[in-house]
């Protein structure tokens, strides 16, 4: 630890891996995935979408920032530490007028156009996000673009993820948590279509070469993302049993696949301090 109590983390170069020096850890999930002013952020994969994007919306809300989220699938119905408000209405112009009247009052507002019972909210359209990233005052846009079931591991199905065209970060989640279950659909989502892509049989158990494959296939979880988009990868939950030495394997199967989409690969730790363990290249 340094004097400030801020740790430090080794950066990693992506193109030949080796090791620039000891830097220090971005403290802020914000900081990690390299924000612009201004951002339409799509998130993909399993493992912490919804635990990230009030995170992250949490944090720029204390930088100053106003900041939306949404879905264009389902969601949850957050609770008020995880969002100040939740507005609820069918109607697109409704919520567009509420945006505009009230997003400066309480600088971060979760929006739905149905509550489906269970506590979950059916989302909005993918075209609505497009509308609603123009609307002035709006600096982040964060939508939950796929669903998992609370799995750890998935594999998108046909129409699947919902990322919206404008969208200018795609974040794909995997959770460590995955590696060694058994390949059946009560461990892992569409757990057939992941046998597809990666090749695992149906009961065998989960590998690091396959969790990198379904990250970085055409097919695989963020398939659709659009060509304008920075991908980043989020390998959360390094906090599990020996989950730092895992991410770090699977991140290097990733690198070794040379996408030049991906622009970076985070270890994170949703749910504890720090979020941001360690950012690949």
């Amino acid at each position: 630890m340094e004097p400030n109590g801020k740790a430090i983390f080794p950066i990693v170069e992506r193109g030949s891996r080796k090791e620039k020096g000891m830097s220090e850890a971005p403290s802020l999930l914000s900081e990690s995935l390299g924000l612009g002013k201004r951002e339409v952020i799509s998130l993909v994969g399993a493992g912490g979408k919804t635990t990230l994007m009030f995170r992250l919306a949490k944090e720029l809300v204390l930088r100053g920032k106003q900041v939306v989220t949404t879905t264009t699938t389902r969601i949850l119905e957050p609770f008020p530490e995880e969002s100040p408000y939740l507005f609820v209405d069918p109607e697109n112009g409704k919520i567009r007028r509420f945006l505009s009247e009230h997003l400066s009052s309480y600088r971060h507002i979760t929006v739905a156009q149905e509550r489906l019972g269970a506590g979950k909210l059916k989302g909005i359209s993918s075209g609505f996000v497009q509308e609603l990233s123009r609307l002035e005052g709006i600096d982040f846009l964060i939508v939950e673009a796929d669903g998992a079931a609370g799995h750890p591991v998935k594999a998108p199905r046909e129409g699947e993820p919902v990322i919206p065209s404008n969208t200018t970060l795609t974040v794909a989640l995997s959770g460590v948590d995955g590696l060694g279950l058994e390949l059946r659909e009560e461990n892992i989502f569409r757990s057939e279509r992941v046998s597809e892509l990666t090749g695992l049989p149906r009961g065998s158990r989960m590998t690091e070469e396959a969790m990198a494959v379904l990250i970085t296939h055409a097919d695989g979880i963020f398939k659709g993302a659009p060509d304008s988009s920075r991908i980043v990868v989020f390998l959360n939950k390094v906090d599990i049993l020996n989950g730092l030495e895992k991410a770090e394997r699977i991140a290097k199967r990733i690198l070794d696949q040379r996408d030049r989409r991906i622009e970076r690969i985070i270890l994170g730790q949703l749910k504890t301090e720090p979020p941001v363990v360690k950012v690949f290249f």
